[in-house]
């Protein structure tokens, strides 16, 4: 069955407020110019480090088609599909969790018009019980839960041994408090109401959560913009940052 509901079993991170401002943005999702055009911006950049981390992480060419042939891929906090889409080219299993059942509707029905088979699912972490996956992603997802410890808990108890877990958030700085807030929101690029500056988490809050669930952090990497050449990967994590972990 490609598309279920998780939301029967107890939930402990899921911010009702957070899933109905995030499904009200459901319809126009996959519009590159629509609510989410950040996010389409944003993906290039996301999906490159991702294959960077699964390059290095599993040994493989960095020029092959499908490095996740054979693995099954987790995505927490999924939307309408943005990331899940990308990870089933590239040959993973895909299961998607989202906490808007509106996203999940529009994710599943996007992801048939593209022939692709992806196990799409409402609810939050909690629902997952037993099953384990090679690759864990939760990307702009853990600022908006109400539990970032739980949620990471969550997260770690998804990982099967061997696997790699990706998180990326924004940082709690002056930089991402005016991009994100003072200027994306403002001016109307980014949806109002989206972000909540104080509940962001700094590398040193984020990386003794994910420590404390029993995982080793690999590599740290900051998502910066660049007036030549918008979001780029550096070094530079005040904005964004990415954390990429296994288990210790």
């Amino acid at each position: 069955m490609a598309i279920a509901s998780i939301a029967d079993t107890p939930v402990t991170t899921i911010d009702p407020a957070e899933a109905a401002h995030f499904g009200a943005m459901a319809a126009d999702w996959w519009d590159p110019k629509g609510s989410s055009a950040m996010l389409h911006r944003l993906n290039p950049v996301r999906l490159g480090y991702l294959r960077e981390r699964i390059d290095a992480h599993w040994g493989l060419d960095e020029t092959g088609f499908m490095p996740l042939a054979g693995k099954s891929a987790l995505d927490v906090g999924c939307g309408a599909g943005l990331l899940c889409e990308p990870l089933a080219r590239l040959g993973a299993a895909v299961t998607a969790i989202d906490a808007a059942a509106e996203n999940i509707a529009v994710a599943y029905a996007h992801s048939l018009q593209a022939g692709l088979t992806i196990d799409y699912r409402a609810g939050g972490i909690e629902g997952l019980g037993s099953q384990r996956f090679d690759l864990v992603t939760s990307l702009e997802v853990i600022e908006h839960v109400t539990d970032p410890a739980a949620f990471v808990a969550g997260l770690a108890g998804a990982l099967a041994e061997g696997g790699l877990l990706v998180v990326s958030t924004p940082n709690r700085t002056a930089l991402s408090r005016l991009a994100m807030i003072t200027i994306g929101e403002g001016l109307g690029r980014i949806p109002r109401g989206t972000h909540d500056w104080d509940k962001f988490l700094t590398p040193d809050e984020l990386i003794p959560l994910i420590e404390g669930a029993g995982l080793k952090v690999v590599d740290t990497r900051g998502l910066s913009f660049s007036a030549a050449k918008g979001f780029v990967i550096s070094d530079d994590m005040k904005l964004d940052y990415f954390v990429a972990a296994v288990r210790a």
